[in-house]
């Protein structure tokens, strides 16, 4: 809902009034409502708004709160805000707003770093204590809402860009190794705490982070759900589990549907956001948006499900809108969506969602989205294999990474190969504790890891490049904790994500649900020609390229040679993962 930013001095200094306010600058789409910008003692706070609970001025940030010494930056909405405002209310806090941002002040005087369990919402937050000089950040659970930081000179400046960061000057912006070896592995992942950019980091989901005065902190990760069997649910029957899981899901619809503005919905079609269209029409919610988005079909791959999108809209009665981008449309939007990502991504939905966005904030100001559904309840194709694996890092990384380390070899310069630290990060990842099969140990990574800096991190930062807040309810934390409790079985049946297809059948029609798998698509992007060929080709062989020297000129010849016949086994283009990457950078250097 808002764009946050600040320096904090560890060397006595006062904090940059100009860095603060250029990377509030650069946030000016994430909060175009209004602006602020203070400095207290050793920390500046920057603040950009997005009007969507207690629209008065009331919840002005940054906000002060002089009784209790504190001062806040936050990013997202605390869903239980209310419920944790009677609480803190019956302890003696007195509060003179109506929004979620003075709960996050008052929570956390009353219980310190406790507070953040007992949020159910997405949120990225900085307090500054007056009297402590103290400086307290914290990301939620899933990291919905993103929170970047770079060390310079005497201090810490963070933002919730990292182009922001960057802007405003005095961070190393070398290339990150191991970031890079990520990024070619995990088609662009580059998990926490790393950037692509070494002296950029960013602070992992369900983390809460102390600084003292002095510039040393600690850091505490405040969740991280077990993907096990209880004793007590050996007897819970199919019919329980989906019991469970429609109350589940009903609750963390509702949970999003709290906002001072309307509350609208991203319908692609498939089964997630239909199911979100179905349950909040279940729940009596009238005069609904929802909003689709088709392309032009390329190499008979068809560029649209409006058939599916525009029946659930029938169904249920929404006002619904179609946007339909032709081909030019597409190639014009493509700088402004790279110039929206924080960090490099490749999927193509990032242009499908930077264009639905841009219509949709004409309309409103937030919307509920099906991410997180696949990585929850098993919606992937490189599950089912896993089934018995007796090494699951070679049988993951063989069904999920890009390319291996042996074949990275071939297509980066050499001095950019090091160790194999992308099948170190899957090693670590799943072997570790807490997950009782192969299945569930892919799970817990892709929704603890891939998600977070792919399609959670995707839909931030195309919704937030216009002013648009998306809320994400199958990433309710209690929802994934329902679902990392199931068996295995039940979410891999009827070709994944079967237990979630059968609460949908209660509520949705058949036929979006009894099809095959849908996604965004954008096939201009998948299968390269004309001026996006031409564009790829100019990028990567532009004198900035040559003089970064990331790639083999044997390996960039090859791709532009025959974009079509390299494909990742995750059906992206190498080309475009190759030419984003470039554009992404000098992107940043303008």
């Amino acid at each position: 809902m808002c764009g946050i930013c600040g320096e904090v001095r560890f060397d006595g200094a006062s904090p940059s009034v100009a860095a603060v306010s250029i990377m509030a600058d650069v946030l000016a789409p994430r909060g175009p409502d209004s602006a602020g910008v203070v400095v207290r003692g050793n920390v500046g706070l920057g603040h950009r708004r997005l009007r969507i609970l207690d629209l008065s001025d009331k919840s002005q940030q940054p906000m002060i709160d002089p009784d209790l010494g504190l001062s806040l930056v936050f990013n997202g909405c605390i869903y239980n805000f209310r419920e944790l405002r009677a609480e803190l209310q019956a302890k003696g806090y007195r509060f003179f707003s109506d929004g979620d941002t003075e709960v996050i002040l008052k929570a956390w005087h009353a219980w310190g770093t406790d507070c953040v369990s007992r949020f159910h919402g997405m949120f990225a937050f900085v307090i500054h204590e007056r009297e402590t000089g103290r400086l307290v950040m914290a990301r939620d659970r899933f990291g919905i809402k993103p929170l970047y930081l770079a060390e310079v000179s005497g201090g810490l400046r963070f933002a919730s860009s990292l182009p922001a960061i960057v802007k405003a000057g005095g961070v190393d912006t070398s290339i990150d190794v191991a970031a890079l070896h990520n990024y070619m592995s995990f088609h662009a992942v580059v998990p926490p705490p790393r950037t692509i950019y070494a002296g950029v980091r960013k602070l992992p989901p369900a983390t809460i982070r102390v600084y003292e005065q002095d510039g040393s902190f600690t850091e505490t990760r405040y969740w991280d759900t077990p993907y096990t069997r209880r004793p007590e649910d050996r007897s819970v029957t199919r019919e329980e589990w989906q019991e469970r899981l429609l109350d589940a899901l009903r609750l963390a619809v509702k949970r999003r549907m709290i906002a001072d503005v309307p509350v609208g919905v991203l319908l692609s079609g498939g089964v997630d956001s239909s199911l979100i269209v179905g349950l909040l029409a279940e729940a009596g919610q009238t005069g609904l948006m929802s909003f689709s988005v088709g392309f032009e079909e390329a190499n008979g791959e068809k560029g649209d499900e409006f058939g599916y999108s525009d029946l659930i809209a029938k169904r249920f009665g929404t006002d619904h809108h179609k946007i339909f981008v032709p081909s030019a449309d597409l190639m014009e939007a493509l700088p402004g969506t790279i110039a929206a990502m924080s960090e490099p991504m490749v999927s193509y939905d990032n242009v499908g969602f930077y264009l639905l966005s841009k219509e949709v904030s004409k309309h409103i100001k937030v919307v509920q989205s099906g991410q997180g559904a696949d990585e929850v309840f098993g919606g992937y194709h490189w599950y089912p294999p896993l089934v018995g694996s007796r090494d699951v890092v070679t049988d993951y990384g063989r069904a999920f990474r890009d390319r291996s380390h042996e074949t990275l070899k071939t297509q980066l310069q050499d001095h950019w190969i090091g160790e194999d630290v992308s099948g170190e990060l899957l090693r670590e990842h799943l072997l570790r504790e807490g997950a009782d099969t192969p299945v569930d140990q892919a799970l817990r990574l892709d929704s603890s890891v891939m998600l977070v800096d792919d399609p959670v991190k995707r839909v931030d930062n195309m919704t937030m490049a216009w002013g648009l807040e998306a809320r994400v309810p199958f990433l309710d934390h209690e929802l994934v904790e329902l679902a990392a409790r199931m068996p295995p079985e039940e979410k891999l049946r009827d070709g994944g994500k079967g237990i979630l297809k059968d609460v949908a059948r209660k509520v949705i029609p058949s036929e979006v649900i009894d099809r095959k798998k849908g996604y965004f698509p954008v096939p201009q992007l998948k299968y390269i020609a004309g001026p996006y060929l031409d564009m790829l080709r100019d990028a990567l062989s532009s004198s900035a390229a040559r003089e970064r020297g990331l790639f083999q000129k044997t390996y960039i010849d090859r791709l532009i040679a025959d974009p079509a016949s390299h494909i990742t086994p995750l059906q992206g283009s190498e080309l475009w993962q190759a030419g984003l990457l470039e554009m992404w950078l000098q992107a940043q250097e303008v």
